[in-house]
This record gives C-alpha cells, structure tokens and sequence, in this order.
C-alpha cells in the first residue's frame, strides 16, 4: 500500500508539472482584434494616437497610405508621427509569430522587450546588398541574409524566436540578447544572431523581461495575427 501510495503521488506531481509546461507554454495573443485593451501608448499625448482597429488595405490612391474599413480584425497605425505602442504584459524568451503590412516606403519595427527592433520597411523589390535598415534586419546591427521581400499592400510573415539576455543575482549581464532565428515570408534571414546592446529607440536599459513594442512614429503599418508563446 505505502509503495502504491508513493507512485501515485509521483504520478500526481508528474502530471502537474506536464501541465504547468503545456500553461507556459500556450500562445498569447496580446491584440484581441477589437481595441487597444492591453496596451499602452509611449506618448502621453492623447492627439498621436493614431492607431485603430479595421481591415488594411493599401490606398489606390496614395500607395503610401493605408485604408482602415470598419469590422475588421488588424492592428493598424493609420497615419505616420503616430506613437509607439507596447503592451502591458513583459516577456523573457518568446516565439512570437504575426503579419506585417506596409505601404509604399513605409517604416515601423517590431520590438522585442521594447529594446530590439526587427526593422520592418517597405524594402521592395530590393533582392541582394541588404542592410541592417531593411526589412527583417536586425536594426543598426545586422542585416537580413537572403530575404525575400513582397509589393507593397501585402502582408509579410515574421517569425521569430528571441532569447531574453540573461543577468545575475547582482544585476550584471552575462548573456546578449539573441534572435534563435528569424523566418521572413517562408525564409530564414537570420540564426543564432547576438543583440549585444539595444538596438536604438528603445524604452530604457536591458533587462531581463520586456514588452513588445510596435513602431508607429515613423509611417503607417498594419499588423494582424500577433501570437507570443513564451519560453523557458
């Protein structure tokens, strides 16, 4: 009975921490496709905020400007000199997917930890020479390999996975941030990449968690289908 009991107990406690995994492990999607709950904007001037929810489609008129129809489900900055927003939860170590749409010469970047930007810019039909200030580069550090870069008006693919640098008990750092890999339209561009400091922008000095912060001060973007899973 006692060896029984204790196999038992070891089964119950197996089991409660396959599930905590499989909880850390669930996707969050921070944008629940109807308002800005969960999220801050990083000007305190209300007038800036020009994001709002709707369905993106680039301008017939003005390929450097997107429309914002009612009823749909994307994340949209509507015009440029916008604000940044960022959410109210923090991340460490994450697999973050979404889609990104950018307008003729547009310019915005997806932060992680609000501290390193993956550039997202209008670098169509750009194939070769690429710079850390294109698309999917990794901003004033490295630039993307091999990428592959869709018209303006369509939707582009990120996925990325991202390790949160690593500080001891004294709050020094022993460890960069790295970008595991970054996959752009079905390509990976780049693996194993180290962020050894903030990429420029950022909300303030490395740490060990931090938001994802979408770029809005610099042109209009549209993003849609933001899933965070958060690793150990």
């Amino acid at each position: 009975m006692k060896a029984a009991a204790i196999v038992s107990a070891f089964v119950i406690a197996l089991a409660a921490v396959v599930v905590a995994a499989e909880e850390a492990a669930k996707p969050v999607e921070p944008f629940n496709g109807k308002d800005l709950t969960g999220w801050k904007c990083r000007s305190s001037d209300p007038a800036r905020n020009m994001w709002k929810v709707g369905a993106a489609t680039l301008d017939p008129n003005n390929p450097k400007a997107v429309i914002v129809a009612p009823l749909g489900h994307d994340l949209i900055n509507s015009k440029e000199h916008s604000t940044d927003l960022y959410t109210e939860q923090e991340f460490g170590n994450v697999h973050l997917t979404c889609e990104v749409l950018v307008p003729k010469g547009a310019n915005s970047g997806i932060y992680l930890q609000g501290r390193y930007e993956v550039q997202v810019l209008d670098s169509y039909p750009k194939d070769k020479d690429f710079s850390p200030g294109d698309m999917g580069g990794i901003y004033s550090q490295t630039a993307p390999k091999n990428a592959k870069y869709l018209k303006p008006g369509e939707w582009n693919t990120f996925d990325i996975t991202f390790e949160a640098p690593k500080f001891d008990a004294e709050g020094k750092k022993t460890a960069n941030a790295k970008f595991v890999k970054v996959i752009l339209n079905g390509v990976t561009i780049h693996e194993n990449v180290e962020a050894p400091k903030p990429t420029g922008g950022e909300l303030g000095k490395e740490v060990a968690k931090g938001p994802l912060m979408l770029q809005g001060d610099h042109g209009a973007v549209a993003f849609r289908n933001i899933e965070i899973t958060p690793m150990k």
